[in-house]
């Protein structure tokens, strides 16, 4: 199967058509995300909001796949959940190989820090949060995930 090679220069370029031109400091985190990590704009991996670089759980999935993840495990945080205030809180578990002891990431979510859009899908964010947060450890990913944001995504 043929891997495609992503460029920095391609995503400068597209970034540049989708959100204006950058700063020096976003450009240069742009490289770096793109020659560390292969995240590419046009694939929608990446996201520019308010100056900052956020990556995407579909970027996070295709990386996982790409270094060869062998698992993730998600499970309901039963005790700190809430179903009838629609709060609800995840662990989700990264599994890289197949020895792996995981690696650990938490998701909330709740109508107070979800967009207006989504009310009633809290479980699912929350889960998706959660993963998120445990692929980016695995993987050491150091910027936040934009499902991640919180009050912040109720732009999206």
């Amino acid at each position: 199967m043929k891997r495609n090679v992503v460029s920095f220069r391609s995503n400068a370029n597209l970034a540049r058509q989708l959100w204006g031109e950058p700063s020096r400091i976003a450009l240069r985190t742009l490289r770096d995300l793109t020659v560390r990590y292969s995240l590419s704009v046009a694939a929608g991996d990446l996201q520019f909001l308010d100056g900052r670089w956020y990556v995407t759980h579909s970027g996070l999935l295709q990386l996982a796949s790409r270094k060869g993840c062998r698992g993730i495990r998600t499970t309901l945080q039963e005790r700190v959940s809430d179903v009838g205030a629609g709060r609800w809180v995840f662990k989700a578990t990264v599994y890289k190989s197949p020895r792996s002891k995981g690696f650990v990431g938490y998701g909330d979510a709740d109508p107070s820090n979800v967009s207006l859009m989504v009310h009633g899908a809290e479980m699912r964010i929350a889960e998706t949060r959660a993963v998120n947060r445990a692929l980016r450890k695995a993987y050491g990913i150091g910027l936040c995930s934009i499902e991640e944001l919180g009050s912040l995504s109720k732009q999206f």
